[in-house]
Order: C-alpha cells, then sequence, then structure tokens
C-alpha cells in the first residue's frame, strides 16, 4: 500500500511537471486568446507601397471572433509542400525566413499573431494540412476570401471579402527558393538541420529526395500555366489552373505512349520503344501522384526543351485570363455562382464547386485503378479510385458556416458620413439604370435568394477571355474515357478529347463520392453518408433554370450559355475593388464612366487605360484603392483579357435588357448614384 502511494505521488508530480511545462510553453509563445476583438491579426508600420495601419476594425457582419478564426484555420486538404519546409525556408540570398510577415505581406497575404489555433502565426488562409501521416502547408478558404483596406492608419478587415493576394508570384518564388537552397551548400546544409531538428525526417537523404520533387512539382506548376498576361495583385485564373490539374491527373499511361509517338510533338527525333518503356516504367494504366513526379522529371531529361512544350501545349491550355477574387457573403444563398455562372449551388453543387476549389491548390490526388470497392466505381462504371486529400466534411461544414456571413456595410466612423441626400437621388437612377439586373436583398434575411442575372458577352461588352476558356478549353480524358456526364440538355459520352468544363464536372463528382481513404473503415463510410445527405437535403437551393440575357445550352453546345457573365446584388460592392469581373477598374466612379475610344474628345472622364495595383488604401470619394502614386503593378488595360471595355450602362454604351440605351449621365448624376452605392 505504501509503494503504491509513493508511485502514485511519483505520478501526480509527474503530471504536475508535464502540465507546468505546457503552461511556460504556452506562455513564452505569447498566444493571442481567441477572444481578441483584432481576431490575430497583425499590424504593420509600412510596407513596400507605403501602407501602414496601427489599428484593426472589423465590421458587422454576422460573424463572431471565433467565426472568423474558425474560417481562417479550417483545413480543406490542400498539400502544397511539407510543413517543416515552409517553416523553416529561407528567401534566395537571404537569411530572412520566407514565410516572415514581412515577405508573405508582400505578396499581399494577411499577417497573423499566434493564436491557440493558430500557433505558429501563419498568415490568413494558411494553416498546416496533415494527409496519410504527414504534415504539409496548405491553404484555406480565406486565403483567396478575406480582404482588407486601410484608411488612417486603420485596417477593415473584410470577412468574405477579395483577397489582394498574387498567387502566381508566390509560386513561382517557392519555386525558385527551392532551387536556390538545394544548388547553395550552405543554404542547403543549414535547410537540412533545421528540417531535422523539426522531428519528421529520418535523414538527410529523405529532406533531398522532397526537397528535389516538390521543387520539381512546383516547377512544372509554374510552367504549365504560364500566361502571356501577368495576374499581378487581387487576381487569379483559378479555373485555368484547376482545369490544368484535372487534366495532368487524368493524363493515363496509354495516352502518354501515344502522345510521345506523336511526329507533331517529337518531330523526326522519335523515341525508341526501348526509350519510351524507360520513361514510362513501373506505371499502372493510371499514374500516381508519385508517379506523375518521376514522368515529368525524366520526361525532362529526355526529351529537348521543344519537344517538352510541344507536349505541355498539348497536354494543357494557357491559364490566361486572370479575374478577381469573388467575395462570398450571399454565395450559399445564390442560385447559380462564379462570374460566368459555370456552377449550380442546388443539390451537391456547392460541395462539388468547393472540391474543385481544393483540387486547384494542391489537393493530393492519388487517383489510381480501383483497388478497393467505392461509391464512386460502383455508381460510376469505373475501376478508378478517386482517392484524394480533399477534406469533404469540412467543405460542407464551410460552406454551412457562409450561411451567416453578411455582407459589411459602410463605416461612417471611420471612411465619413454619407450624404443622405445625395444618396436619396442616386437611388432613383439606381432603379433607372442598374435594377433590371442588380437586385436588392435584405443582407441580414435568413431567407434571403441571390437570382445570378445572366448576359451573354456580346451584350454586356466586357472582356471575353474567361467565359471563352470557359467553352473552348479541351483535354485529353485518359482515365475518363467512355464515362457519361450529364450537362443539363442531356449526358454526353466523353472521347479522347472533351470539353475541361466536363472532365471538372465528373472528376468532382468521382472525388465526393470517394468516402476519406484515411478514415477508419466505419468512420469512413459513416462521414461520407453523413456529409453528403446534410448537403444535399439541408441545401435549400433547388433546382432551377438560368434568368438573363444569354445563349441557352444545347444539343449541339450543352456549354453555351457559360458565354455570359453574371450580375448580383450589389450589398457591400463598395468594399470588393477593383470591378468587373477582370478587375480592369479600379474603383466604383472609374466604372460609371465611358472607355476611351478612338475619336473620343481628349478632355472628357474615361476609365484609366493603365493604374497600379497593390495598396490597400481606400479612396473613399472614387470608391476603390489607391491606383497611382507608388510603385505597384502596373495594370495594362491593352493586353489580352485586360480589356476595360463594356458594362458602360451610365456612359451611354451598353444598352439595357430591353434594348434601349440610356442617355450617359452628368458628374453630379454619377456622384449621387455613388453615394447610393455606399448604402448598399
Amino acid at each position: 500500500m505504501k509503494q503504491y502511494f509513493i508511485s502514485s505521488e511519483k505520478q501526480f508530480l509527474f503530471y504536475i511537471s508535464i502540465a507546468f511545462s505546457l503552461i511556460t510553453s504556452l506562455s513564452a509563445c505569447k498566444l493571442i486568446p481567441e477572444t481578441d476583438p483584432d481576431r490575430g491579426a497583425a499590424t504593420i508600420e509600412q510596407d513596400q507601397f507605403g501602407d501602414s495601419y496601427t489599428t484593426i476594425k472589423y465590421l458587422e457582419q454576422g460573424w463572431d471572433i471565433a467565426d472568423s478564426l474558425w474560417f481562417y484555420t479550417t483545413t480543406q486538404g490542400s498539400n502544397l509542400m511539407p510543413y517543416d519546409f515552409f517553416m523553416v525556408l529561407e528567401r534566395p540570398g537571404e537569411s530572412t525566413l520566407f514565410r516572415s510577415d514581412e515577405n508573405m505581406n508582400f505578396y499581399r497575404y494577411l499577417p497573423q499573431k499566434a493564436t491557440s489555433s493558430n500557433p505558429d502565426a501563419l498568415p490568413v488562409g494558411w494553416v498546416k494540412d496533415n494527409y496519410k501521416g504527414k504534415e504539409y502547408i496548405g491553404l484555406t478558404c480565406a486565403a483567396c476570401h478575406t480582404g482588407q483596406i486601410n484608411y488612417n492608419g486603420i485596417g477593415i478587415r473584410i470577412d468574405g471579402g477579395p483577397a489582394s493576394a498574387d498567387m502566381e508570384e508566390i509560386m513561382k518564388s517557392f519555386a525558385s527558393a527551392l532551387k536556390y537552397t538545394f544548388e547553395n551548400e550552405e543554404v542547403r546544409n543549414r535547410f537540412v538541420k533545421n528540417v531535422l531538428a523539426k522531428g519528421n525526417y529520418k535523414s538527410e537523404a529523405e529532406v533531398l529526395a522532397d526537397m528535389e520533387k516538390f521543387e520539381l512539382r512546383l516547377t512544372n506548376y509554374n510552367i504549365i500555366n504560364r500566361s502571356p498576361t501577368p495576374y499581378g495583385y487581387a487576381r487569379l485564373d483559378a479555373f485555368g489552373r484547376i482545369y490544368n490539374r484535372v487534366l495532368e491527373h487524368l493524363i493515363n499511361e496509354r495516352e502518354l505512349r501515344e502522345l510521345l509517338r506523336d511526329r507533331k510533338i517529337m518531330r523526326n527525333d522519335e523515341l525508341t520503344e526501348e526509350e519510351l518503356n524507360s520513361i514510362l516504367k513501373d506505371l499502372d494504366k493510371v499514374l500516381t501522384s508519385d508517379q506523375r513526379d518521376h514522368v515529368f522529371e525524366r520526361l525532362s531529361k529526355t526529351l529537348t526543351k521543344w519537344q517538352l512544350g510541344r507536349l505541355r501545349k498539348e497536354l494543357f491550355n494557357p491559364a490566361d485570363a486572370p479575374v478577381s477574387y469573388p467575395f462570398l457573403w450571399d454565395i450559399p444563398q445564390h442560385d447559380y455562382v462564379q462570374w460566368n455562372g459555370l456552377a449550380a449551388n442546388a443539390g451537391l453543387g456547392a460541395v462539388g464547386r468547393n472540391t474543385g476549389e481544393v483540387i486547384g491548390v494542391f489537393a493530393t490526388l492519388d487517383w489510381q485503378e480501383g483497388k478497393r470497392t467505392t461509391l464512386s466505381n460502383i455508381i460510376g462504371g469505373t475501376d478508378i479510385d478517386f482517392s484524394s486529400s480533399v477534406n469533404v466534411h469540412n467543405l460542407r461544414k464551410i460552406e454551412s458556416h457562409l450561411q451567416k456571413l453578411q455582407s459589411p456595410l459602410w463605416p461612417e466612423d471611420i471612411l465619413g458620413p454619407i450624404d443622405r441626400e445625395r444618396a436619396f437621388r442616386g437611388e432613383s437612377i439606381f432603379n433607372k439604370y442598374c435594377v433590371s439586373c442588380h437586385a436588392r436583398i435584405e443582407r441580414t434575411d435568413p431567407e434571403r435568394r441571390v437570382v445570378a442575372h445572366m448576359s451573354k458577352v456580346s451584350a454586356v461588352g466586357t472582356d471575353p477571355r474567361m467565359a471563352e476558356n470557359s467553352i473552348h478549353a479541351q483535354g485529353f480524358s485518359g482515365i475518363l474515357r467512355n464515362q457519361y456526364v450529364g450537362l443539363g440538355v442531356g449526358d454526353i459520352l466523353l472521347d479522347r478529347k472533351a470539353p475541361v468544363s466536363a472532365l471538372l464536372t465528373k472528376a468532382t463528382l468521382n472525388v465526393v463520392a470517394t468516402p476519406d481513404s484515411v478514415k477508419w473503415f466505419f468512420q469512413r463510410w459513416a462521414d461520407w453518408i453523413v456529409d453528403l445527405a446534410k448537403a444535399f437535403f439541408h441545401n435549400e437551393i433547388k433546382p432551377s433554370i438560368k434568368q438573363g440575357n444569354y445563349d441557352p445550352d444545347t444539343t449541339a453546345n450543352p456549354v453555351a450559355s457559360l458565354n455570359a457573365y453574371k450580375a448580383r446584388s450589389l450589398n457591400g460592392i463598395w468594399a470588393t475593388a477593383p470591378y468587373l469581373h477582370n478587375g480592369s477598374v479600379p474603383t466604383l466612379y472609374d466604372l460609371l464612366l465611358p472607355k476611351k475610344r478612338d475619336g473620343d474628345p481628349e478632355d472628357g472622364e474615361y476609365r484609366p487605360d493603365q493604374f497600379e495595383v497593390g495598396s490597400r488604401e481606400f479612396d473613399p470619394v472614387k470608391v476603390g484603392l489607391k491606383s497611382s502614386g507608388y510603385q505597384g503593378f502596373t495594370f495594362d488595360t491593352s493586353l489580352r483579357a485586360n480589356s476595360n471595355a463594356g458594362h458602360e450602362y451610365a456612359s451611354g454604351k451598353t444598352a439595357q435588357l430591353n434594348g434601349k440605351v440610356l442617355r450617359p449621365l452628368t458628374r453630379e448624376e454619377r456622384l449621387d448614384l455613388l453615394e447610393y452605392l455606399k448604402t448598399l
């Protein structure tokens, strides 16, 4: 008995010491409590564009502190690179960490302080993800859909607002940093030492092998998605990149073998059967993620740059239609979403849409020949296993979470009072010029619905590139060949090449229909059934036809309706600059002006053909972000996909839905309308 008491006492003291150590560690980390009114937001003294904010302000949007922090840190299955790599990677030629607040803010990812849900103080929307026992750095929805505007030293965080991020450039910089680290012995040794110290790798060889693999992945990703038009801040060709990731993982050994025999790609330098077998060795009929890495590595060592370029051109589509990050309030209440109404919100549409988004931000796609029974290969008639890191369980919860999100109201205490007399006059103008497409809704009404009014590109006159790509992009169906895809007007049978929009639809359906492979068997199926049942039966958006002026889908052209752009309710529009779907107009005032055309008088007011992007400083007069007076990214509207034409209703250039062109607004009328838009 005495011996037991002494033993228990030792155990008690041991547990006390453990608890004390934990408390001490937490204290040392200086974690910000989850009740912090700033929601963990860090401030910036001055950045590369001269922006400065010493105070953070959140607006009333239906979310409390916990809601915002949950959204920032909830994983969705994004696996960009090993987490330890991200934590210790240095900027090329410098000893500062790539993940430093200064560097991440350079790419316009919002810095955060350490909190209990974010102990490593990752920027908004960056998170540690786990898949098959390994830790990765990944992105959440918040990385692209959390905005901020600054005014008089106050940073106003906009939950669900469009980010200012430059994802194109940061991915190039990640690849360059990994390459620089690998090739410089001193930096490489320090990197390996720091990674090994974290305890997740056993040897230098393991670290170097993953360095080489992820550098190759990122380099290949950047080459595949190279665009003749640079994106700059606040834009991304998300669908172009999603399409290419899907095509990259649909390709199979048979298709690759045929392409590598194609004279159009190889010219006269035909590969021998032995060379082909060497490149494609150790492959199943379907390429797993690791096998795909090896194939591209062998191809880069075997083919000429010209041949590699021809192969990539044959396999992929240019990601050359950058668009603004859409704002998320009222998204669950829409009938159709995306800039061109590509995705229906009814049924499982929201989960499928979000699955496609995760594929675009580096979900691990372990698609391979079926080695176990899944609903995907039962109902889909395919023997392909569509296992992946996509966290469908969290995607459903995120969509449900967005139900509570509301648009932000103009903060008169910060940005100045609204002129109510002007706004009253502006409402009449809005009713005449705008309301036929941009219907009013009650932002707090839980029963609100948002009808997407579609206007065909030829009618609205805005840049057509994004819509055209949705229709014309084709790709090899690979592992999906001979499957059927429903596209509203009927099923299409996937030939050797098929519309990528159809391939994406089929691929995301298969991913959603595949239970999480890393969970215990019964939990896997139970969670899957509950998630899909809730996503389907709790979705109050039912199937409906699109509304507006668009070309309807037909059996001859089942994706014709995608050649259109969506108008939605404008509540909170003041906080979503720059404007038009491609971000080609910096302020709402500029949006009410016409584009300058040949023959127009030089002394008129026109939309700017060039302006700077990157600063978060707000202009409450023109309602938009600061667009001159600093060295940011120069947005050039003369470049492909950057046109600032169209949607010129207020300037008498674009016809209303009834075909009537209204007279141009005067300057005073534009200011009246602008004041009313602040009230929405």
